[in-house]
């Protein structure tokens, strides 16, 4: 199928990209807060218990279009998206696991969990604030990925409890994180509530607070697959995102520090391309394919259009917005078949992960946009995830 470039895709005309980002993200804004007439619940079972003891609930929303979401408090973890597809066809479209000893398995690459305090990558397991050096756990080489090892905010048990508003229902859970804990400096209160809409989005804003100067960035980890988690491929997807620059990273994925022009690589994605089509270029460098930070065209802080993810077979589309300057696209190349949900095998690169985040490392580059959080001041976020069908 041929696609479109963004701008002609989304308005049909002519105009520049930011002004489209601009339009788009105050047209779905708009549509997500109209009211409309509800009838979602949020059911609250018993998920099972961890190794160590503690009791994880699941909570199950269910719209009025018949989308079924559901979420754990081991994680914060986005578990099971159930969309339609073109024809009405139902599937699971997301990575997980049907119990806690899946999620507590060396088979779990963070699948839909909430990562931090620092998600992505903090070079050297170390940083530095006000001259005082932190040192961290490092879990992937030379690193510290996705904010440690043991009690890093995809490992831990959140308070979990449902909310209902005009747009829909969800569910707010929180956790705080105390000072030292992995290594970083302050008391951290985080809040992470999920609203799924009768539009089919799902909304997710963050919020943290801290007690001493400390680094944040918070994300989601989910990995789509919109043909259905379990099948063999995204290479067949086809992918937009609004970025005219990414961080080139080293030999261990650390970003150089330069922001470069995607023009002329595998990383232009301003028009609609297939995932496969160019990935094997990048079988040979760092990250052996696509696990690299876009620079989003938007970088004023509002909610705005970022990646279009679209799957020809279902006629699914994932549309993502978000308030941050940054996004990770990574293409599944450490899956190396995991048996999750149903028996389903999560194979080599037959998931994908959107991450909308600051920079990797930003808290050891100044030319990034900074993810000190002061205290005094609240960490905000807000990613929606639309999926809708054409």
């Amino acid at each position: 199928m041929q696609r479109g470039t963004f701008v002609g895709t989304y308005c049909g005309g002519r105009g520049t990209l930011v002004r489209l980002l601009c339009f788009t993200s105050f047209v779905v804004a708009s549509a997500l807060v109209l009211p409309v007439a509800l009838r979602a619940e949020v059911e609250v079972t018993d998920f099972g218990k961890t190794a160590d003891g503690k009791a994880v609930k699941a909570f199950t929303i269910t719209n009025s279009k018949g989308v079924v979401v559901k979420l754990i408090s081991r994680g914060a973890t986005l578990a099971e998206w159930r969309v339609p597809d073109k024809h009405g066809k139902m599937d699971d479209v997301i990575f997980g696991f049907d119990d806690v000893a899946g999620y507590e398995s060396k088979d779990n690459g963070y699948f839909g969990a909430t990562v931090g305090r620092v998600a992505n990558r903090i070079a050297g397991g170390k940083f530095k604030i006000d001259g005082e050096e932190y040192t961290l756990a490092k879990n992937d080489g030379p690193n510290t990925l996705h904010g440690g090892v043991k009690r890093s905010l995809d490992k831990v048990v959140w308070n979990g409890k449902p909310i209902k508003n005009q747009d829909g229902e969800g569910v707010a859970f929180t956790y705080t994180s105390p000072d030292g804990e992995e290594g970083f400096p302050g008391k951290l209160d985080c809040k992470v509530t999920y609203l799924l809409t009768n539009k089919n989005a799902l909304r997710i804003d963050y919020e943290a607070t801290t007690d001493q100067a400390t680094p944040v960035n918070l994300t989601n980890h989910t990995y789509f697959n919109l043909s259905g988690a379990g099948s063999p491929t995204i290479n067949d997807h086809e992918l937009m995102i609004a970025a005219d620059h990414y961080t080139p990273i080293d030999a261990t994925l650390i970003p150089t520090g330069e922001i470069a022009p995607v023009e002329g690589t595998p990383f232009d994605f301003r028009e609609f391309h297939k995932i496969g089509e160019r990935v094997d270029q990048l079988n040979d460098q760092p990250g052996k394919g696509y696990d690299h930070n876009f620079v989003l065209n938007n970088q004023a802080g509002k909610l705005a259009l970022a990646v279009k993810l679209h799957e020809p077979k279902s006629g699914r589309v994932l549309s993502v917005f978000t308030t941050e300057p940054g996004l990770q696209f990574y293409g599944g190349n450490f899956l190396t078949g995991a048996k999750a949900k149903g028996g389903k095998t999560y194979a080599y690169r037959s998931g994908l992960c959107l991450e909308t985040q600051h920079y990797p490392n930003s808290v050891n580059e100044p030319k990034f946009p900074s993810m000190l959080l002061q205290p005094g001041r609240t960490y905000k976020h807000t990613c929606v995830y639309q999926i809708t069908t054409e």
